[in-house]
């Protein structure tokens, strides 16, 4: 018998549907084009608009226009796809008015793919079917039993050519049961967008004979309904960047509208959040979550359910929790990416958090920096509050609960949990002494739990999948996946989201591809400003909150910055020492002060006036630093100096005794020279140089004044002939 939340939320989740199928209806072409910060500054907008002029010149009522969340492919933005009727759908990248027209007349109009402009191509042809075969740990062993070693070969035997199917190999697709380790195995049929369980070779050529050749799905052995990041994959599954990846928390990402809240019913959105509003029973939620090994995604990896745990056996009636969106790490855009692609999955994460520890009041704390993300969290809260899912009583459960957003003005230390509380109170973003802990007395004294962005957009899925399946994702200690913002010298830049323990050199390399140009990688930085620099041999070091930890870094909330051989590690210490003492609040004399002294000692190394004992200082100060500061991002700011000490101590050395930067990045370390019997007198760097230290006449070797040469570069850059030197 049907409950009163069951029967609200299905007749929810009925109007959705009937809604999002009227908007569907009348169109048989779809195009999509991304929607984000990111997207936008590459030109999204106008692509989109340009798309809208074409459609309505053409006249075609059949054609429609679907705004979507960023992918996270950012070295290739704008993304647009393109969905024919009965064909693969066709992603382009950098996308801009002209290719709009071509692609509008030749693919939308003509039937023709533009295959040089594909996302990661050019490609010679695109097949009538794709089949995307999981990779998982679980299911490997018996697609290589399935497959053989010539996947390509089996296909061709059965009259399969490379016109009609191509083979790719993704992470995992969801689809798993518990104890058929190596006993069967999933494959995605693309575009019919339908799921297989195999469990032997026969049934592998029943499938390749009756739905590849003759067009008919073998419906006995297809998986029903809808698993996790499946539509991600059935999306963008034939690219490399993404079928390596296994989408939890950004499953969304780039498949739904980020406006739309019919969409998000679509995809199972708000069914979790019916389940536990059903069974009313808020220590179940959290056995789920702590079963789950869900550990926080903002840094400090405190165990999820451990913490709501904690402030629901608190004896105070009155319970807030609160969503950390303060996201201040250079070069991360995780939590930005997912408040902007996929608003209601976080908001319900909140909902169900708020219900497992009776709180019945909730804020969301972004920095303003984020208008597009703060912009579309207040209308997923409004759209919420009319559906009936905010507000009081929801769905007729007896649960009352809101949001409220509350903007920060961008300092780093806010993004400490309790400099937060003190922000939203309306004072100075600055941390307190811990215990007692927020869970126990945080928000205006009362019991508060904060998480960020990532771990509440975990929470539907465990709900809906599963604890079990979400702590076999990842390892032992750390349940799930870790969604990273890749940036820094290596080629395929964005939003990577991996099992937890998957090697470093997977990401950097695989995802990643490596250092553009064939360069090395030097090192990786995780964890953003206090995150520490992992050199090359430890590339295979498995991502976890320990491994990271024991190696001189930190997982933080997921920023990870490849460098390569021509990075100086003692400048990159530099650079994130600099950060620190801009960002610290000055509260604790250890962090104000000793970052400080810290970041002296590096520019005395980088300018040519350090000595060996100022390595030793450096040491002794990030070590006490790291022993004193008042929170965890002043006890975290000495490991990016700590971890180069450690790892290219040899570079600090060259540095101090032989006065040298060996990567040629510290500019009082570098000098240029003319080497006579290569210049040839062109005055190309005499034209050049801004200060107008390099003489000599027309066809006779120049000479560089060292006196007056500010190190620019700039003759080393123009010279045409190779010489100048830089030593």
């Amino acid at each position: 018998m049907k409950t009163q939340v069951r029967e609200r939320f299905e007749l929810l989740r009925a109007n959705a549907e009937e809604a999002l199928e009227a908007a569907r209806r009348p169109y048989r072409i779809r195009i999509q084009v991304g929607s984000a910060t990111c997207e936008n500054a590459a030109g999204a907008g106008e692509v989109y608009e340009e798309f809208r002029k074409h459609i309505a010149a053409s006249g075609r009522q059949d054609i429609g226009l679907h705004r979507t969340g960023c992918t996270g492919r950012c070295s290739r933005e704008p993304i647009v796809t393109v969905f024919m009727p009965d064909s693969l759908p066709v992603k382009y990248q950098f996308v801009n008015r002209e290719l709009v027209h071509r692609i509008f007349t030749s693919h939308v109009l003509g039937g023709q793919p533009l295959l040089d402009h594909v996302l990661d191509g050019p490609v010679t042809h695109l097949p009538k079917y794709e089949l995307l075969c999981c990779r998982s740990p679980r299911c490997a062993p018996f697609q290589e039993h399935l497959w053989g070693p010539n996947p390509e070969e089996k296909l061709r035997q059965l009259g399969i050519g490379p016109d009609r199917a191509r083979i790719y190999f993704s992470s995992c697709l969801g689809a798993c049961a518990p104890g058929y380790l190596g006993q069967l195995a999933h494959v995605l049929v693309r575009p019919d967008k339908v799921l297989y369980r195999i469990r032997s070779v026969q049934e592998l050529q029943e499938v390749l004979q009756e739905h590849l050749l003759a067009g008919r799905p073998v419906q006995r052995l297809a998986v029903p309904g809808k698993t996790v990041g499946r539509k991600f994959l059935e999306l963008y599954g034939d690219v490399a960047f993404f079928n390596r990846q296994t989408r939890v928390a950004l499953r969304h990402n780039g498949v739904l509208d980020p406006t739309s809240i019919e969409e998000y019913f679509h995809y199972r959105g708000f069914e979790a959040l019916a389940t536990v509003l059903e069974r009313n029973d808020p220590g179940w939620v959290i056995d789920q979550v702590t079963r789950s090994k869900l550990r926080g995604r903002g840094g400090a990896g405190y165990p999820t359910g451990r913490k709501w745990a904690l402030a629901a056996a608190s004896s105070d009636p009155v319970r807030y929790i609160i969503c950390n969106a303060d996201e201040g790490d250079p070069g991360a855009f995780m939590d930005r990416s997912m408040l902007e692609s996929d608003p209601f999955n976080v908001i319900e994460g909140m909902i169900i958090g708020a219900f497992a520890i009776r709180a019945h009041r909730g804020f969301v704390y972004v920095r303003a920096e984020y208008p597009l993300a703060v912009e579309r969290v207040e209308n997923a809260i409004a759209a919420c509050r009319q559906w009936g899912l905010l507000g009081r009583d929801i769905l007729g459960s007896g649960f009352d609960f809101d949001i409220e957003v509350r903007l920060g003005a961008g300092a780093f230390v806010c993004g400490e949990e309790t400099a937060l509380i003190h922000s939203i109170e309306g004072e100075r973003g600055q941390p307190r002494p811990r215990p007692p802990y927020p869970s126990e007395r945080g928000l205006w004294g009362k019991p508060t739990v904060i998480n960020n962005v990532e771990t509440f957009a975990n929470v539907p899925a465990i709900i809906n999948y599963g604890p079990e399946w979400f702590s076999r994702l990842g390892t032992e200690e750390s349940g799930g996946t870790k969604v990273f913002a890749l940036a820094g010298k290596v080629s395929h830049t964005g939003l990577v989201e991996v099992p937890m323990g998957t090697p470093l050199r997977d990401i950097v390399m695989g995802i990643g591809g490596g250092p553009p140009g064939g360069k090395k990688v030097k090192a990786v930085q995780t964890g953003g400003p206090a995150g520490g620099c992992i050199p090359e041999p430890m590339l295979d070091l498995p991502v976890d909150f320990g491994t990271l930890t024991k190696a001189g870094s930190i997982m933080g909330s997921g920023g990870m910055i490849v460098m390569d051989e021509t990075d100086c590690m003692v400048d990159i210490a530099k650079y994130f020492m600099e950060f620190t003492c801009d960002e610290s609040c000055g509260k604790c004399t250890p962090c104000r002060e000793g970052t400080k002294r810290m970041l002296e000692i590096l520019d005395r190394i980088t300018t040519g006036r350090g000595s060996s004992e100022d390595l030793e200082k450096l040491e002794r100060l990030g070590k006490l630093i790291k022993k004193s500061s008042l929170c965890g991002l002043g006890r975290a700011a000495p490991n990016p100096v700590l971890s180069t000490l450690t790892h290219f101590r040899d570079e600090y050395v060259q540095h101090v005794v032989d006065k040298r930067c060996p990567a040629k990045k510290c500019k009082a370390l570098v000098t240029y020279e003319i080497d006579p019997e290569k210049c040839v007198g062109c005055t190309v760097c005499a034209r050049n140089c801004p200060v107008s230290c390099i003489s000599g006449v027309r066809r006779q070797p120049h000479v560089i004044d060292q006196t007056r040469c500010i190190k620019c570069g700039r003759c080393f850059e123009v010279c045409r002939f190779d010489a100048v030197i830089r030593n």
